[in-house]
C-alpha cells in the first residue's frame, strides 16, 4: 500500500474553526478532497510528492480551474533530491522544538533480546561444500526468517535459503551472519566446527 501526501489549498478564506482533518486510507480523505474540489470556484493550488489517487486526479481534471503551481512527480526536470524544497511554509506557525510545559516525551523502549541462535559451519552431506547454518530460532515465523536470510545473502554476496526452520547461507560466512543477527537483536553463538 502506497501512502500519499497531498495538500490542496483552495482559494477561499479559511478560519481556524473551518479546518477539518482526514486520514488516508479509509478515513474519508479522498471523499473530502473530491468534495472540496467540487466547491472550488477560482483556483486550486496543488502540492504533491506522490500522487496515485485516480478519483482525485479525475476531480482535478473535471474542475477546469487554473492550477497555480505544479511540482513534478514523474522524475522530470522539476524533481530534485529535495522534492519538498519548492513548498512554502509562509503563514504556518514555526515549530519551537520544545514540548509544552508539563509534557515529557515517552521513554524509548529498551531493545529486547530475542534469544540465542546457533551459527554452525557444516560440510557433511553437501558434496564437500561449506554452508553456514543458523538454527534454534525461538518465537519468529517463516516470513521473518526469510527476511533475515535475504539480508544475510545481500551482506555475504552469496546464495542461501530457509529449510526446516533453519537458515542456510553458502560458504563460511559466520562473521557476517553473526553481525546481522546482532543487529536484529538476537544473541548469536558460534557452535560446532
Amino acid at each position: 500500500m502506497k501512502a500519499f501526501f497531498l495538500a490542496l489549498l483552495l482559494a477561499v478564506s479559511t478560519h481556524a474553526a473551518d479546518i477539518q482533518v482526514y486520514f488516508s486510507p479509509n478515513g474519508g480523505c479522498t471523499d473530502a478532497v473530491i468534495r472540496e474540489l467540487g466547491k472550488a470556484t477560482n483556483t486550486v493550488l496543488v502540492q504533491a510528492y506522490s500522487f496515485t489517487s485516480a478519483p482525485i486526479a479525475k476531480a482535478l481534471l473535471a474542475a477546469h480551474m487554473t492550477v497555480s503551481k505544479r511540482i513534478s512527480t514523474d522524475g522530470g526536470p522539476g524533481l530534485t533530491q529535495a522534492p519538498f524544497a519548492e513548498l512554502s511554509s509562509d503563514g504556518l506557525p514555526s515549530a519551537s522544538g520544545t514540548l509544552p510545559t508539563g509534557i515529557t516525551p515517552p521513554p524509548k523502549p529498551a531493545r529486547k533480546h530475542r534469544g540465542r541462535v546457533d551459527i554452525l559451519r557444516v560440510k557433511a552431506g553437501r558434496g564437500g561444500k561449506t554452508v553456514t547454518l543458523v538454527k534454534n530460532f525461538v518465537g519468529i515465523g517463516l516470513s521473518e526468517k526469510e527476511q533475515l536470510a535475504k539480508a544475510m545473502q545481500r551482506a555475504c554476496g552469496t546464495g542461501g535459503t530457509v529449510k526446516a526452520g533453519q537458515i542456510e547461507i553458502q560458504g563460511d560466512k559466520r562473521a557476517e551472519v553473526a553481525r546481522i543477527l546482532t543487529e536484529a537483536n538476537f544473541q548469536p553463538v558460534f557452535a560446532g566446527g
